[in-house]
């Protein structure tokens, strides 16, 4: 993309703090997880464009995930699917009401490394509207997540399980949760595009901590070459370069070191869904399919899914509804 670049990961030394998390007796049963330090890095959000600090915390049993706008005095949002406000390109959260200026966009590659990571608490302190793009895969939140380690909490791990197949459409489009066909997340995922260099790419995998690590963490997002004059017209991928997304121009890859996986482009989207899918705020038990599923397909499933109680079963605690605005003094 024109004009803009970024570097490498820039991780700051005071932020590699020594935050100590109490020690606690294992539950039966797969139990939460949050991070046993603090840790912090710096990037370029994608459609920003700005310059923005990113710190990982670790947080109590049953808060989930939430973020932190450090420039808005601390103003909280969890990230839940019904805190979801815009999905145009990216995953964006907020509240409606308070309008623009109080939400954090493009959450969808932590939020999958989170996942990866089986990391179930933790606040997310940004002084910025954006999470950081880095490379535009998950790989460097995984990078910065492993640094920080992982420490086990004496609650169990809440998990979602499918009972009747939800599904939602857009034209050919589609993504639907089915009952497991086997233990845990399973996504079968197909993309379709006119760009020769994409075509139809399919791409399935039962998910797991190794197999996120071995066939989806660094497979970046992408765009095409005609569309990027109408993203800066519409004030997105301000941030965006070749060296934080796959530029294609009909059969051509424009990135000079090209993909890193043939199939890059669907894997992408497959961490894409499983970054989606963590806002439901549990670890699905169940098979998801989707047919050119994008954030917004993703967030209107999950609301579909969780506006059906009797397709679904709850296993464990999720986190409580948490009081959104400015933390406490």
């Amino acid at each position: 993309m024109d004009g803009m670049s970024i570097g490498p990961l820039e991780m700051t030394d005071s932020c590699l703090s020594e935050t100590v998390v109490p020690t606690q007796t294992a539950t039966a049963g797969p139990c939460q997880h949050t991070l046993r330090r603090s840790i912090c890095g710096i990037g370029i959000g994608l459609h920003t464009g700005q310059r923005i600090s990113l710190s990982l915390s670790p947080a109590p049993v049953n808060t989930g995930i939430i973020f932190r706008r450090t420039d808005l005095d601390g103003y909280m949002i969890p990230a839940t699917y019904d805190h979801v406000i815009d999905t145009r390109l990216s995953t964006v959260i907020g509240v409606p009401a308070q309008g623009a200026a109080t939400r954090v966009a493009t959450i969808e590659h932590l939020m999958a490394a989170l996942s990866g990571c089986g990391i179930d608490n933790a606040y997310i302190d940004l002084d910025g509207p954006e999470v950081p793009v880095f490379d535009g895969s998950a790989s460097e939140f995984m990078f910065l997540l492993d640094c920080a380690g992982r420490a086990p909490q004496a609650a169990p791990r809440a998990t979602l399980e499918i009972l009747r197949t939800v599904r939602v459409e857009d034209g050919d489009a589609f993504a639907e949760l089915c009952p497991p066909t086997t233990d845990g997340l399973n996504i079968s995922m197909s993309i379709e595009f006119a760009a020769q260099a994409i075509g139809r790419q399919i791409f399935s995998a039962q998910v797991s901590a190794s197999s996120f690590r071995r066939d989806l963490e660094n497979c970046r997002t992408f765009t095409l070459r005609q569309e990027i004059d109408a993203l800066h017209a519409a004030g997105l991928a301000r941030g965006g370069s070749l060296e934080n997304a796959i530029v294609v121009d009909d059969d051509r890859i424009l990135n000079p070191t090209g993909l890193r996986r043939p199939d890059e482009f669907v894997r992408h989207k497959v961490v894409d869904v499983i970054g989606d899918l963590y806002l439901c705020g549990a670890v699905i038990h169940g098979d998801f399919h989707g047919h050119k599923s994008g954030h917004t397909l993703n967030n209107r499933l999950l609301r579909a899914l969780m506006a059906n109680p009797s397709a679904w079963r709850l296993h464990g605690h999720v986190p409580q509804k948490r009081q959104i605005g400015r933390a406490a003094a």
